[in-house]
């Protein structure tokens, strides 16, 4: 596909999601040569309206240079013509609804192909009629009419090609929440005063996205391993999904994957590593190929991080509240370190943790702010960015979300976090959600 035709489906992918009838074009993609047989079977296996013109606008953007206008085409037979002319205005090209667009019952020339594009898929077959004849691509080397866009090299074409994971069950998948709040006083770690509102915000916002969810409170250390042995041990053959939440102290671990480890409240902390383990596909079966999605709110170390100035227009600043927290002690250099059957492993060649997505509160070694009245800045983020956009965005581009609001927020006006992710999932994620 032409990347400015897929820049314009991406553009207006939320309108597409929100308005588009896929089950009246797919029959028109189908006789076009647009979508194969299987491609439309995948589409109508999705029960949602939601997520079959997801699919369907996924697929698209994987499709040869007359994929866009054949769906142009497609709408204004089917009477979507607000969505034809949306796209169309963001093309640079606007065709009267009453003029429809016919196809040419001329073949396209053999020689001098100077409309050809490299297709974008192997096994794409061209349609025998040629629905609208495109404007001619720019020739390499050669500037473009559309500021901004990259030049088309026919010999390098770009192959966009990512599905997205079947996330239709219901439930959709379990989900673990394990939030320690009451620390042993001899383990010299403090309370976790607002954990539990970041514990109620959890449990609320997954129940709403389909998950059964099991809240955990006050787990030491090695009641932490046996929740995280008990879910691997359970068949998740009918579920699409698994997802661990963890609200604790944190520090620094010794690792070779996923950083960091998390406190039990008896004061010995199991790494992220070993957590994550748990659920990949040598040691839960019943998981293998699916996403499973761990999300800690726990400091990754000791070190605060004091930002760096910058134009007032890069960033709307926000304070934290006055009784900001930190989850964090001062860095251990083992921390619990992994069995020798855990360190084998670790080791396991790929694809063994496939298909994992660890979000962090924090960067790798530094602290995490909580508000005792408000709850954690990463969780308040999490919740409002998944209640907000979880109907039309996947699971990366929400946490990035999560990343850019969390960086604008100071503790006691001086000090930032900044979220990140250690992400091996292979597909986009889509939460079961609806559109409010």
């Amino acid at each position: 596909m032409d990347p400015r035709h897929r820049q314009i489906l991406q553009r207006n992918r939320s309108n597409l999601v929100t308005a588009l009838n896929p089950k009246e074009i797919c029959d028109g993609l189908l006789s076009k040569g647009v979508f194969t047989q299987d491609m439309i079977d995948e589409i109508r296996s999705k029960i949602i309206r939601r997520d079959q013109a997801r699919q369907l606008v996924t697929d698209l953007e994987t499709r040869g240079s007359q994929a866009f206008p054949a769906f142009l085409e497609c709408l204004r037979e089917t009477g979507q013509h607000a969505l034809a002319e949306l796209l169309q205005c963001g093309d640079g090209v606007r065709l009267p609804p009453s003029v429809p667009i016919q196809p040419s019952l001329i073949p396209l020339p053999v020689q001098n192909p100077v409309y050809i594009e490299k297709p974008d898929r192997p096994d794409f077959t061209p349609p025998l009629l040629e629905p609208v004849r495109p404007k001619p691509l720019p020739v390499p080397n050669t500037p473009t009419p559309f500021p901004g866009a990259p030049v088309v090299r026919p010999n390098r074409p770009r192959r966009d090609s990512i599905q997205c994971y079947k996330m239709d069950a219901s439930p959709c998948g379990i989900c673990l929440i394990i939030n320690n709040v009451d620390f042993d006083p001899d383990c010299d770690l403090k309370d976790r005063k607002g954990s539990d509102i970041d514990c109620d915000k959890m449990e609320k916002r997954f129940k709403a996205l389909n998950f059964e969810v099991i809240a955990k409170r006050n787990l030491k250390h090695k009641r932490i391993r046996h929740e995280m042995t008990s879910l691997a041990k359970r068949d998740h053959s009918a579920y699409d999904c698994c997802v661990v939440i963890i609200l604790s102290h944190g520090t620094e671990a010794n690792h070779n994957r996923f950083p960091g480890a998390v406190h039990g409240v008896d004061g010995p902390a199991v790494p992220v590593q070993l957590i994550t383990n748990y659920l990949n596909g040598q040691n839960c079966p019943s998981l293998q190929g699916k996403p499973k999605l761990f999300f800690i709110q726990a400091c990754g170390g000791g070190e605060k991080d004091t930002g760096f100035e910058v134009s007032p227009d890069e960033v709307e600043p926000s304070l934290g509240g006055i009784d900001d927290q930190m989850d964090a002690i001062p860095i251990s250099s083992s921390s619990d370190s992994l069995s020798t059957s855990d360190e084998l492993d670790a080791r396991a060649t790929l694809p063994t943790p496939s298909d994992i997505l660890v979000s962090y509160s924090t960067f790798p070694g530094y602290v995490s702010w909580r508000d005792t009245q408000a709850g954690s800045w990463y969780v308040e983020n999490l919740d409002r960015v998944l209640e907000e956009n979880a109907a039309t965005d996947d699971l990366v581009t929400m946490l990035m979300m999560v990343n850019n609001a969390v960086s604008q927020i100071s503790a006691k006006g001086l000090y930032k976090q900044m979220p990140g992710s250690f992400n091996f999932l292979r597909k986009h994620l889509y939460f079961q959600a609806s559109l409010s």
